[in-house]
């Protein structure tokens, strides 16, 4: 995975498909704004994107670059990445079946109704939902989108950083992204390739590249805890190990409760309602788990909005 391959994909959503794969806004905020003692804080605001997720990219580029037999297309997932698969194949017309586990929220399970996808709930964590994924795969012969683990998916998702980049008109000096299966992580750090500072965060309750680093191959881990419904892949992907060890330095776990803080604080202070994997940014500055300098310039990938509003009362 590298830039070129970025460069295509964000040539291939551009073209035919620009109405949906959205440019979303970059705010550049001054880091008092934001109760950080840095100079800028930039927030990617991509969970305005399509799908409310920067999911849409990666599974869009993934059915672009493949043949889709009359089954459609199927993929397992907690919610956002089925959600992204879903919206891609609507705007394809093709079908879609998606298979989530019990851990995905109600909300999202009710867009992918809502956009005819034909949903299984099944299995209490995403490993599970995968392998009931696989097997009906093998049966329909639909086409396989991978949640996080494909290179077309990888390589969808780097073009949020060359975005960011041209929006920025310079390089922040660091980027904070939220872990799951690794996807969005490795293609962000496959575009910078080391000329901004990636660091990954993930949940204390679903540490999969953390674990990862200490076991120093991938391993399976236990998921749970707040963010579990978008972060709560069972093992790093293949793809993202391979990126993260050449090209990420810092990987930090944070609390639930530090999570949901910021959440709420997106909220209320800002008005940006976003699910919690998309907080774990704000969540590493104002815990202290991440300390920037004071001339630094951070940036900040609001990921996803797949939420249910109650839960931000």
């Amino acid at each position: 995975m590298n830039p070129t391959d970025i460069d295509a994909a964000a040539r291939r959503l551009r073209e035919g498909h620009a109405h949906f794969i959205r440019e979303t806004p970059l705010w550049k905020l001054p880091g008092r704004a934001l109760g950080v003692d840095c100079a800028e804080v930039w927030l990617k605001l991509e969970q305005l994107q399509t799908g409310g997720s920067f999911k849409a990219r990666g599974m869009l580029n993934r059915l672009l670059c493949n043949p889709i037999p009359a089954s459609g297309v199927i993929i397992a997932s907690g919610g956002n990445a089925a959600i992204a698969a879903a919206a891609a194949a609507a705007e394809l017309g093709v079908p879609c079946e998606v298979f989530v586990p019990t851990t995905s929220s109600p909300a999202k399970q009710q867009k992918l109704r809502e956009l005819g996808a034909q949903v299984v709930v099944t299995g209490a964590a995403y490993a599970d939902a995968l392998e009931a994924c696989l097997a009906r795969q093998r049966q329909t012969g639909a086409l396989l989108a991978h949640a996080y683990d494909q290179p077309e998916v990888v390589a969808g998702a780097g073009t949020v950083a060359r975005e960011i980049e041209a929006q920025g008109g310079r390089l922040p000096d660091s980027v904070l992204v939220s872990v799951g299966g690794g996807g969005l992580i490795a293609g962000i750090a496959s575009w910078f390739e080391g000329r901004a500072r990636v660091v990954a965060l993930e949940p204390e309750r679903a540490p999969t590249l953390y674990q990862a680093r200490a076991a120093g191959e991938p391993v399976d881990v236990a998921v749970s805890g707040v963010a579990a419904d978008a972060l709560g892949a069972k093992r790093i992907g293949n793809i993202a190990w391979t990126v993260t060890q050449q090209h990420v330095k810092d990987a930090l776990l944070l609390p639930d409760a530090a999570i949901r803080d910021a959440q709420l604080w997106l909220w209320k202070q800002m008005k940006l309602a976003v699910e919690p994997a998309a907080a774990l940014g704000l969540a590493a500055l104002h815990s202290g788990a991440w300390k920037p300098r004071a001339d630094e310039t951070v940036c900040l990938l609001l990921c996803g909005a797949n939420l249910d509003p109650s839960t931000l009362a």
